[in-house]
């Protein structure tokens, strides 16, 4: 007769996880996420993952340390590493610059573009109107591509129109784009722009 497995009492967490970041809007898997802290702390260390709470920005997520050199048998990659394009790049500085500035002058919590305020930002980065049209042709594939990755949601979708469509920045964007790091991309695409409009 097989022995069943007790389950873990935060199962529910753990594959949470490993399907993405945990919101603090998720009130039931948050509360258990920082109950059972230690437990899934421990669970994910022993599969070589770490678990990371932001609590001040209300997302949690698990991340995968790089393998030692020196390491014999290194484990294989849960999560591949996605590389972003230009367009991509340029779309999520923006949207980290403009969380900064919705954070000090703001009450709220969520921070909300549509996809006509969006185009609006990223034209104010080029002078030249031929390279906004060269380089920011199709704005979907940027969108689509901070989507797939979590720093985007759509949040009310316009069919007729595509420009009113409304997208929520997910705060996860500080886990990729730390303050340090927003200024070292924000210098080599400064560098970009002003070599191709030389």
């Amino acid at each position: 007769m097989e022995t069943k497995i007790a389950r873990v009492p935060f199962a529910a967490v753990i594959i949470k996880l490993l399907q993405g970041p945990i919101y603090a809007d998720d009130k039931n898997i948050w509360r258990d996420l920082l109950g059972w802290q230690s437990a899934i702390q421990e669970y994910f260390g022993k599969i070589g993952m770490e678990l990371i709470i932001t609590e001040q920005d209300g997302f949690a997520r698990i991340i995968q340390p790089e393998a030692d050199e020196f390491d014999d048998s290194p484990l294989p990659r849960l999560m591949k590493k996605q590389a972003l394009n230009y367009e991509a790049t340029l779309l999520a500085v923006m949207l980290r610059e403009g969380l900064e500035e919705f954070d000090v002058k703001a009450d709220g919590t969520k921070f909300y573009l549509t996809q006509k305020e969006i185009k609006e930002r990223i034209e104010l980065f080029y002078k030249e109107q031929s390279n906004k049209s060269k380089l920011w042709k199709d704005l979907s594939k940027p969108i689509t591509s901070l989507t797939n990755i979590g720093i985007l949601k759509l949040n009310r979708e316009d069919i007729v129109n595509k420009d009113n469509n409304q997208y929520e920045i997910k705060r996860i964007i500080k886990a990729f784009i730390s303050n340090e790091k927003l200024e070292e991309i924000k210098n080599k695409l400064n560098n970009y722009v002003n070599t191709i409009q030389q």
